[in-house]
């Protein structure tokens, strides 16, 4: 998908032209498959979502504490793999109720995993819950892979280091 490769080469907003010229077809080609750009944004998000699968499937290990660092291994593979798409969408969240709501989905998604493997002495403590998703959420690993310019294994050394003095509490 032509969005798709503009979005990962650093395009967060490409225009309706850019995606006609990368997909080398006339523009009213792209609307004609696409209603407009919020279909062809959401179309994007659909195939994103699906990647989000990956840290949804039931896991390889037992016990809460080896669920938990496995979960966050898969959310940041998936994080490292979406972060073009993410910072795409989120600028065009606020005009797409389309985009809104699969971004509120896939949180709620990783809301009820994150509570699903959460270690039974903090299960009932709502800060440490909170402090958890924001933790691992992918903002945290824009913020850390992006803003502070770390490098994946940095940012995972981390969020990890974080999450292990939070859970022994």
């Amino acid at each position: 998908m032509a969005i798709m490769a503009l979005v990962a080469e650093g395009g967060i907003t490409p225009s309706a032209e850019d995606v006609a010229a990368r997909a080398q077809v006339g523009l009213r080609s792209v609307f004609r498959h696409f209603k407009d750009m919020e279909s062809l944004y959401a179309e994007m998000m659909l195939r994103l979502a699906r990647g989000y699968e990956a840290a949804m499937a039931p896991f390889e290990t037992t016990g809460w504490h080896a669920q938990l660092f496995e979960a966050i291994g898969r959310r940041f593979g998936v994080y490292e793999t979406m972060l073009p798409y993410k910072r795409a969408s989120d600028a065009h969240r606020h005009e797409s109720p389309t985009i809104q709501r699969m971004h509120d989905g896939i949180t709620v998604l990783l809301r009820a995993r994150l509570q699903a493997v959460m270690p039974p002495h903090l299960a009932g403590n709502q800060i440490a819950f909170e402090t958890l998703d924001m933790l691992l959420s992918v903002d945290t690993w824009s913020r850390l892979r992006v803003d502070q310019k770390l490098s994946p294994e940095i940012a995972r050394q981390v969020i990890e280091t974080q999450v292990a003095a939070l859970i022994v509490q």
